[in-house]
């Protein structure tokens, strides 16, 4: 006797077909395999009662307000708890209902849709590329005087090539360069200054390297400049917090990354660090994000989402985040993550940023192991073997 972990419908598959079930037992016990907890907000009491009761016809359950029943309260959350068959079997039975539950339905497939995805291609203007394979690494190269961790260490351009070419060299998959620091407290510099700083790197690298050129930048000027430089790739921690930046991008195709932040990297840290529901505003930040991309006319096969660690959270929020990645897969789209060398992973293990290695190293294959599929570092070369050694577990 043993305990068996079946964490998709392809392991349930293999699982029934090595056992010699029926293929029309497998098509129909599968879904019985994978249990999912899904939280809809304030919903009235109509429509929870509703849930509850046909979720209890299909074996199933649903949680919710000690009121609801008896409608003596305006709303309440209603948790649904199932297996993928039966979440997929009330959706059949409330599509049809009134009072909103088509709608419901609607989103509840959706996001079963976008929770069993696993591969992902990202467009640029150059190229597309392919995301769940293998976990792509974004070697970060700041051309500032001031970043928290390598500031000034490339601030001179030719250091700065130099460095471009070593990161391919060690098996990034693509660079990530930032003329403005972005560490708590840090100002912004005008949008010439950072043109000055990051253009010519581009400019550069852009003919001697085959692997695409991100440019973290929130000002459209900027990523105009880029883009017509050679990079394909925009790291936009506002969300699109800029004017005119969702067109630049558009009109260059060229591929999105967009990062969930609250405040500015002047004040993030020293505002409000207090989170009703911590994943849940995340979410909605960035599915924000994307209809402004969706409404300037960028497709979604150009994004990527970001859950920002260390911009406006506290250390257990950056902990929670990366133990609860997963959750962002509802969002359908691939996941990047930038933890490396970050003050919280000091906060455990102490030191400085460059004595942060094996700190990073476990917040990398955490993140992985729960669904992401960038991760943005500074140490190439050992997170390049962190990556594939957990990509190797996740795909055994």
């Amino acid at each position: 006797m043993k305990l068996v972990k079946i964490d998709n419908f392809n392991e349930a598959v293999a699982l029934f077909k090595k056992i010699g079930v029926d293929p029309y037992g497998i098509n129909a016990m599968a879904t019985k395999t994978q249990s999912i907890n899904i939280l809809l907000s304030a919903q009235s009491c109509k429509v929870a009662n509703i849930l509850k009761q046909e979720m209890l016809s299909l074996g199933a359950d649903a949680a919710v307000a000690r009121g609801s029943v008896a409608c003596s309260i305006d709303a309440t959350d209603v948790l649904i708890m199932g297996t993928l068959k039966q979440i997929t079997a009330l959706t059949k039975k409330i599509k049809k209902q009134p009072f909103g539950l088509n709608l419901i339905a609607e989103d509840i497939l959706a996001l079963l849709s976008s929770i069993n995805q696993n591969r992902y291609i990202l467009k640029t203007s150059r190229r597309e590329i392919v995301l769940g394979e293998k976990t792509l690494i974004m070697g970060i190269l700041n051309v500032t005087p001031d970043s928290f961790s390598d500031g000034n260490l490339f601030f001179n351009q030719q250091k700065a090539i130099e460095r471009g070419l070593q990161m391919v060299d060690e098996g990034a998959d693509i660079i990530d360069i930032g003329g403005e620091s972005t560490r708590p407290g840090a100002k912004s510099v005008p949008a010439r200054q950072e043109i000055a700083r990051v253009i010519p790197i581009v400019e550069s690298l852009s003919g001697k390297i085959s692997i695409p050129i991100s440019v973290d930048t929130t000002k459209s000027p900027v990523a105009q400049a880029a883009l017509s430089a050679g990079a394909e790739i925009i790291n936009d921690i506002s969300a699109l917090g800029g004017n005119k930046m969702a067109s630049v991008v558009k009109k260059a195709q060229a591929a999105l990354i967009l990062m969930h932040m609250r405040g500015k990297p002047e004040n993030m840290q020293t505002g409000n660090l207090v989170y009703d529901d911590l994943m849940e505003e995340i979410i909605c930040y960035l599915q924000k994000g994307c209809r402004k991309a969706f409404a300037a006319g960028i497709e979604k096969d150009h994004l990527v989402l970001d859950p920002g660690i260390g911009f406006g959270k506290t250390h257990d929020d950056n902990c929670k985040i990366i133990k609860n990645f997963g959750v962002l897969k509802s969002l359908g789209l691939p996941l990047m993550i930038g933890t490396s060398r970050k003050s919280f992973i000091g906060q455990i293990t102490g030191g400085t940023p460059s004595d942060r290695l094996e700190g990073t190293a476990a917040t990398v294959a955490a993140a992985i192991m729960n669904g992401c599929h960038i991760v943005r570092v500074h140490d190439v070369v050992v997170m390049k073997k962190i990556a594939a050694m957990t990509d190797a577990i996740i795909h055994a």
